[in-house]
């Protein structure tokens, strides 16, 4: 925290708020670290009001712990939390899916294989930040059909707590292949119309992310 970042002064709070997202995002800022609301301050070379109302943006988020009091630091989830993020992304990302596939058109296809390109580049050029967004990107526009608003605001929540998780488990363990595989696969079966086998290999592909995180985080916190 010690370079100052020019930002726009229309936003200051979503500015900050987005910036402080991503280097949690990205482990930038580790879970369980405290912030410091002066030295933000300084460092964005702004007064305290807009970073304060940005870490309470964070708080309502679950990617920051906010009191009045005493003041911020990153979350930290137990292993059995973090298992319980990957859980609920199954159940409703599952049930998106399965809502999806037969509902998807050639529109629909032809937008997941283009982003599917986009995350081969972020692969080869080593950019885990890129492929956060874009993993994102790729299943919200697998299950885009279901229009299902409500659940996928449910789902949006739950990206955020997953995604620096992700971003851990590809830039630590490396595994781009598998990945990429899987990625490839769902789309091939939600091109098939096979609903159980699609929606049985999203299962796999979550649960595989899920138990490898956890010895990574498990073996990080020993």
């Amino acid at each position: 925290m010690a370079a100052r970042r020019a930002i726009s002064r229309n936003t200051l709070p979503d500015v900050i708020a987005a910036d402080l997202r991503e280097r949690i995002l990205s482990g930038e800022l580790a879970e369980g670290e405290p912030i410091r609301q002066e030295a933000l301050a300084e460092e964005y070379d702004v007064s305290r009001m807009p970073v304060r109302e940005a870490l309470k943006r964070l708080d309502a988020e679950g990617l920051v712990l906010f009191t009045n009091n005493r003041g911020a630091t990153v979350t930290k989830h137990s292993l059995r939390e973090i298992a319980e993020i990957f859980d609920l992304r199954i159940l409703v990302e599952v049930d998106l899916f399965r809502r999806s596939i037969p509902a998807m058109t050639t529109t629909d296809f032809a937008r997941c294989s283009q982003i599917l390109d986009e995350m081969d580049a972020s692969y080869d050029a080593d950019d885990v930040a890129t492929w956060g967004a874009l993993n994102h990107r790729y299943h919200s526009a697998l299950y885009a059909a279901a229009e299902r608003k409500l659940t996928n605001e449910v789902l949006q929540g739950l990206s955020l707590h997953s995604d620096r998780f992700i971003r851990m488990h590809l830039s630590v363990m490396k595994q781009r292949e598998p990945a990429k595989a899987e990625h490839r696969d769902l789309l091939a079966l939600a091109q098939a119309r096979d609903i159980d086998a699609a929606c049985a290999a999203l299962t796999r592909h979550i649960s595989r992310t899920k138990e490898e995180l956890l010895t990574l985080v498990a073996e990080n916190r020993a």
